[in-house]
This record gives structure tokens, sequence and C-alpha cells, in this order.
């Protein structure tokens, strides 16, 4: 009987070089990594060693030089730059250290931007909007609010439930906790646990090894390529 189990992110070989005048600088150098699903991973790393680099390439954001990326065991190689949209759309949840939330808009306008590219009604994208806000627990007063009125704290939970509004199998984050004070930051790495723990593939890019205690597993990388 064929076995049809398969990791949710694979890299193979990975290598992505960037040329600077004559010089060849390797940002990743033979990366090779298998993650399941359900699993939640810590990526270390000090600045400069690739970490980001390497989250780039699971979200779709980036090829590699040389090696495969499969998402979901599509070959992201073989993808154009519509299916690569498609994949990023319909597989993968991104929260930012900065937030990146939009300035103009309120916390639940902010929270519908991704199922506005779904192509979801009003009415839906507001009661799913208000669910997922609930889910990354933002008291509800604050959905009329704009990113400068909330904490920063409030305001990655607002970046967590637009991550979540089209209910991705996989959510990047890339340092979560690196502009929130250390109370704050803890109760946002609990909330990623919750997530994880109700199905949700986490993979999580930091320099802190203090969240390494929430992750099942932790991939060290280096000088662009992955250490034991």
């Amino acid at each position: 009987m064929q076995d049809l189990h398969h990791p949710i992110v694979e890299l193979q070989d990975v290598k992505r070089i960037y040329t600077l005048g004559t010089n060849r600088i390797y940002a990743l150098n033979g990366v090779s990594i298998s993650i399941e699903k359900g699993d939640f991973v810590t990526i270390m790393g000090s600045s400069g060693s690739g970490k980001s680099t390497l989250l780039n390439m699971i979200g779709c954001l980036d090829l590699p030089t040389s090696g495969k990326v499969k998402v979901n065991n599509v070959d992201l190689s073989r993808l154009d730059d519509d299916g690569l949209t498609a994949i990023r759309r319909n597989n993968i949840g991104f929260i930012f250290q900065q937030f990146n939330l939009i300035p103009t808009l309120t916390a639940i306008e902010n929270v519908e931007i991704p199922m506005i590219f779904n192509g979801a009604s009003p009415a839906k994208r507001r009661k799913k909007a208000i669910e997922m806000l609930k889910k990354a627990d933002l008291p509800l007063e604050f959905a009329e609010h704009k990113p400068n009125e909330m904490s920063g704290g409030q305001q990655q939970r607002v970046a967590i439930a637009r991550a979540l509004a089209n209910e991705p199998p996989i959510l990047l984050a890339d340092e979560p906790t690196g502009n929130l004070d250390t109370r704050t930051g803890q109760n946002i790495m609990k909330l990623l646990k919750e997530l994880n723990s109700s199905g949700t593939t986490v993979i999580v890019v930091t320099h802190d090894p203090k969240l390494e205690e929430y992750s099942h597993t932790t991939i060290r990388i280096q000088d662009g390529e992955v250490v034991e």
C-alpha cells in the first residue's frame, strides 16, 4: 500500500546565493530540513545567520538558487508567480515583528484584508474577522480601534488574527515577540502554542533562546547552514 504521508514543509539541499560585484554570498548553503504537519518549530540563529532567508523560502517569498522547496508536497520551482501567490494565500499566515498593520484601517478591517483577496463577501468577512479577533484573544472593544490607538501586544494580536483569517495550515512568525515586553511576549507565545494545539503548524524565527521552550523542535542555523 502506498504511503501518502509527506512533510508539510520540506527543503532539499537549498542554496540561496546573492551576487555582490564579484562576491558570491551564500545566505543559505545546502539546507535540508523536514517539518511535519502539526509541529511547532523554532528556527534559531543570530542576526545574519540566514534564518530570515529560510523563512522567506518557506513562505514562498523567495526561491532558491538551487535545491528544492516543497510546501504541502507542492514543488515551488514548478510554479509561476500566480501559483506562488495561491500557495501563500491558501497555506501560509504571516506574523511580523513590526506587526505590518495598515495604519488607516481599524483592527477588524486589517483582519478582513486577506479575505478580500479570497473573494469573501463583506458579511462573511466581518463575521470571520470577529471570530478571529476572539481567537487571538483581543477584547472586542478594540475592534474599531486603529493601530496607533492600541498597545504593541494588542497590535500583535490583530496581526495574528489577520494571519489566521484564511485558516492556513502553516503559521510563520518572524521575531513575534521582538517588539514586546517580556510578559506580553509570553502571552503571545502561549497563544501560538494554543493555536498549534488545535492543529496549526507553527514556525517561529527568533534569536531569543527563551522561545525554544514553547516548541517541539529547534532548528539552529549559522552562516547559512543547519548546525547540530
